[in-house]
Parts: C-alpha cells; structure tokens; sequence
C-alpha cells in the first residue's frame, strides 16, 4: 500500500488527480493530509479545503479526523480498506491541533467495519456454469483486465489457459499477466489494440472477463460482442459486472481463488482448430518494427523492439499517457506481472516520471525506465530535483515531436484535421535541461544511432536522458 503525505489546502488538492489515478486502477494508497485546526473547519480560513468532500466519488473511504484518540482505529481501518477487496485509495485529513496532540495508544488487534465484508470466495455453483460454459465452447478467450495482476494470479491465469487451450487478451492494465511470448497470448484489445485480439473478441463464442472493467476504450461496441458470445465476468467488485456489457454468467470473488478453482474443475476445451486460427492472424498481421530508411527521424516502433533486448523480466517499464504510452504497450516486451505501471482509467498526463521514481525507490537494483513524450514530460519535469536530491537512478526515454501527438492524430482522423491546442511550437532544450541537475543525455535523430545509444544509456545505474526526434506524422499503430 502507497503512503503519501500533503499538508492542507493546496497541498491537499494537489492530491486529488492522484486520488482519482489510483482509484480508476484499483491501486492500494492511503493519503494522508492536513487540515486547519479543528474549531476552524468550515470557515473558509487560510488554506482550508475540504478534500474529504472534495474525494469522496473517487475514494473507497475517507475520514476527517475529530478526536485524536480515534487515530489508532482511523490508520488501522484505512490500511485495511485500501489494501482488501478491490483496492482503491483511502483519505486520512487530520486537523492541525490533532496532529501536535501526544497520545498513548495501541492499535487494534483486528476490524470490523460495518458494511464492509469484500468477499473473495465464489460462488460453487457459478463457478460449474463456468466450467460447463468452457466445456461446450469452440471459440473461448480470456480477456485479462489489470484486476489479474492486483490479485497476484498471474499464475494461474498462465495454467488455466494451458489447461484449458484458451487464447488470452489483455487490457492496457493487463499487459504483463502473461509474457509476452507466450503462444496463447494475443496482445492487447482495444482501439489502440492489435488485429489479432480485437478479431478474437468479436468472433468468440465464450468471453471471460476477468478483472477488468472492458470500458470503453478496450471493447468499443458491446452489443457486437453480446451477440456472438456467452460472457462470463469474473470480479471482486460487484459493481463492475455488467456495468459495459451484459453477462450471462456473473462470479463475484477474488480472480485468484476463483482460477485455482477453475484449474482443478475444468478440462480442455474443443478450441484447436480457433487457437491456430488465432495463430495464423497473429503471425500475419504482427506489428511491424521494419526500419526504411536509416536516416529518417527515430522510429519509435523499432527502438522499444530494441529495448526489449536491453531489459529483464525484472525490469520495470513506466510510461505517460499519449503515443508514448500506446507503442510501450504494444511493442516492448513486458515478460512479468506489476513491471509494466501506465496511467489506464484515467489517462493521466504526467504520470510517468514520478511513477518511475517510485518504481526505483522500490526495486534500486532493477533497470527502470520511463518512456515519455514531450507533452507529458513537461508536466512533472520538476521531479528531476527529487531524481537529483537522492540520486535516483531513472533512465528516460523522450519521444519528442513538438505536439501532442495523440491528440492530434484524433483530431486528424474525427474533425477532418481541424487542430486545437495540440502544437507545442518550440521545446526547450531537454539536454541542457537534463545536464543543469547534473545529468548525462543524448539526443538522436537517426535510427543508426538506437543501438549505441541504448547501450551508452545503460552503461551505468545514473540517471540518463535519451531524447529521440521523431516524424511529426508517426502514426499511433
């Protein structure tokens, strides 16, 4: 569970996209902010907010603190509310008298929150519907939402596929429950997607949603979908089943416990002849890192292919939320769950630098990398003093086009090229930003330079820029 610390007012506010990042992606995190004293709440005096009602629709709890004696209970119940069921954000807010208050005290020795009981078990007999379902399928597929890897069953994910022969999908949030190369393993859904699992999802006949939310983004028309297949969701939050498309075979309870059920309970299903279908459209219509010509601007495609080679399961790559994000997802090979941390519901711009400082601090011995762009890079920039105040050592990949590259290319494709707001006009200097904290750099603009590049970069655990100039056109997929 993450634990972040601001004071009150704007440092409580400056929280809130925070909040909401951690609470569309289901990430455990406990934020703890000041207040004004507690006689002065309600007054609107210097730096009052009230972040508790401010957070309260994207927050599973959030308590304003009124009696220090209750802080015990208060830390206890919001660690275990963040952390249990489908895990979220939680928001301590302590009054500044509160906080100057001594206290003798003990936590408590167990909890029980009134109205709270997640339940992990599920139901037995949803579970054999499930396994009949499996058994008279032709066309199954798994599609594996971010829920998988948040509830440690990667695993078992992996042997319930084998088992049972059934292809896997995964959401954005999804992609690293299972590698990469697995042969049972499509790629990612959606509308930045590849061919192959978006073919699959539209023509099976049984769809297992596990762990995932299929907004939007990642299912596009549902009806389409509900027509073709029978769907099972599997999820801990009730309130996500159904919620994007119409189920015929709900199971509420933890991912994990219901695929060791389903691992002892179903047998292979009848999908030889789908599988090696789904093989065939993979292998044909793969995603292509071929390089034309040497000297034209950095093909963002082909270096992440080529970083794939420079990085281990244990590696983690970050990214912000733009182009960058979309050909991170697709074309760097993410082999291990909880190493591949982006920015899904909420889409969240500047996520990617601080995400990889967390990262590092975490994991010291493992490669962290952030890929970037340089729209969203100029969001968080400032936490190159905290890389250089603990000598942290993230190495950054910079795609820079001087736009924002997605947008435009959706205003490009959906208003006939009618721009807003998405030319960045003239950058500043990334290197001679990057060597004033201290830092290495390189800039590169030709795909001759990728390899030497990479390599210099991770020549050490220090801190490194890699700024690479790419087609203004390069298109998304």
């Amino acid at each position: 569970t993450g634990v972040c610390v601001a004071t009150s007012g704007p440092g409580a506010t400056n929280l809130i996209t925070g909040i909401a990042t951690a609470y569309m992606d289901s990430i455990p995190m406990v934020a703890i902010t000041g207040q004004v004293s507690s006689e002065l709440v309600g007054r609107d005096v210097f730096q009052e907010a009230d972040i508790t009602g401010a957070t309260a629709s994207f927050c599973k709890h959030s308590y304003l603190v009124k009696d220090e004696k209750n802080l015990p209970r208060i830390i206890k119940e919001a660690f275990h509310i963040a952390s249990t069921g489908r895990p979220g954000p939680v928001v301590i807010d302590i009054p500044i008298d509160m906080q100057t208050r001594e206290l003798e005290f003990e936590y408590p020795k167990s909890i029980d929150i009134r109205g709270y009981k997640p339940k992990y078990r599920g139901h037995s007999l949803q579970i054999k519907r499930v396994v009949e379902a499996i058994s008279e399928a032709k066309r199954p597929l798994i599609c594996a939402g971010g829920g998988v890897i948040r509830g440690g069953a990667s695993r078992e994910l992996v042997e319930f596929a084998e088992k049972c022969n059934i292809p896997i999908t995964t959401t954005l949030m999804g992609i690293g429950s299972i590698p990469h190369e697995h042969p049972l393993n499509l790629g990612m859904l959606g509308s930045h997607g590849v061919y192959a699992a978006n073919r699959a999802i539209h023509k099976a006949d049984l769809l297992i949603i596990m762990g995932a939310r299929v907004g939007d983004r990642a299912v596009g028309s549902p009806n389409k979908i509900e027509n073709n297949a029978k769907v099972i969701h599997i999820d801990i939050d009730p309130a996500e089943i159904g919620k994007n498309i119409k189920v015929e075979i709900p199971v509420t309870g933890d991912v994990k416990d219901v695929l060791q059920q389903l691992v002892e309970m179903a047998k292979k299903a009848d999908s030889d002849e789908w599988v090696n279908k789904l093989k065939e459209i993979k292998e044909e219509r793969k995603l292509q890192t071929e390089v034309k010509n040497e000297s034209d601007f950095i093909n963002p495609k082909y270096l992440l292919s080529l970083l794939t080679k420079h990085i281990d399961e244990n590696s983690v790559v970050t990214t912000e939320v733009g182009q960058n994000q979309i050909w991170a997802a697709n074309w760097v090979g993410i082999k291990k769950p909880g190493t591949f941390i982006t920015s899904g519901g909420m889409g969240t711009m500047g996520y990617g630098l601080p995400a990889a400082v967390g990262a590092k601090v975490g994991q010291p011995s493992e490669k962290v990398i952030c890929i970037s762009g340089d729209g969203s890079f100029q969001m968080s920039m400032n936490e190159l003093g905290t890389i250089k105040q603990n000598d942290i050592g993230v190495k950054i990949i910079l795609f820079n086009n001087s736009r924002l590259g997605l947008v435009r290319e959706i205003q490009r494709q959906r208003y006939c090229g009618r721009y807003s707001g998405v030319f960045l006009g003239e950058n500043p200097d990334f290197i001679k930003l990057f060597e004033a904290y201290g830092f290495k750099g390189k800039r590169i603009d030709e795909n001759s330079q990728i390899k030497e590049a990479l390599k210099e970069m991770f020549s050490d655990d220090k801190p490194y820029l890699l700024e690479c100039i790419i087609d203004p056109e390069e298109s998304t997929l």
